[in-house]
């Protein structure tokens, strides 16, 4: 009830408010619409004209058709051996993959039920919570375990065009 009471009142101090903003220069403000409003119209420009375009009909012949992709003009992919090892492509990138993995601090631990999350801190000063399995730094780094002190992961780098090499990586708890 106290609240309505003091509602209210606001709508009642409103105008009164209101009544401040006006003065002496509204006046000349007034008057300097009503003069502007006054002036006659100018002429409105008329639009450009619009010239026809000249069409064209592609004969091909024994050209290649500029709509269709030839091989030279794709990107080469990178292919691994059969039953190699390389990156998935299609997999959908996690945040902390666009950050060099030595920019990034493990800064502790965190045990919910029978999952343990580490807890890393990008340069930004952004604490994130990561579980095994995530991903890390931007060699394609895995997370394989999370231990008190250290955060181990697999990482997955280039020696060639379409040959990849797994690499061993930590990141250590830091104080």
């Amino acid at each position: 009830m106290i609240r309505r009471q003091h509602l209210n009142t606001l709508w009642l101090c409103v105008p009164f408010l209101l009544v401040g903003c006006g003065g002496d220069k509204m006046g000349e403000l007034q008057a300097y619409v009503q003069s502007v409003l006054a002036r006659p119209p100018g002429p409105i420009e008329p639009l450009p004209e619009i010239k026809p375009v000249d069409t064209f009909v592609y004969e091909p012949g024994d050209r290649r058709d500029p709509f269709v992709p030839d091989a030279q003009s794709e990107p080469e992919e990178e292919i691994a051996e059969a039953g190699g090892l390389a990156p998935d492509p299609n997999r959908r990138k996690e945040e902390l993959e666009s950050s060099p993995l030595d920019s990034l601090r493990m800064v502790g631990t965190l045990d919910l039920g029978n999952e343990r999350w580490g807890l890393i801190r990008t340069k930004e000063g952004i604490l994130h919570r990561v579980r095994v399995g995530n991903y890390l730094g931007q060699n394609n780094g895995q997370i394989i375990s999370i231990g008190n002190d250290a955060i181990q992961l697999t990482e997955i780098v280039s020696d060639a065009p379409g040959q990849w090499r797994e690499r061993a990586a930590t990141l250590a708890l830091t104080q």
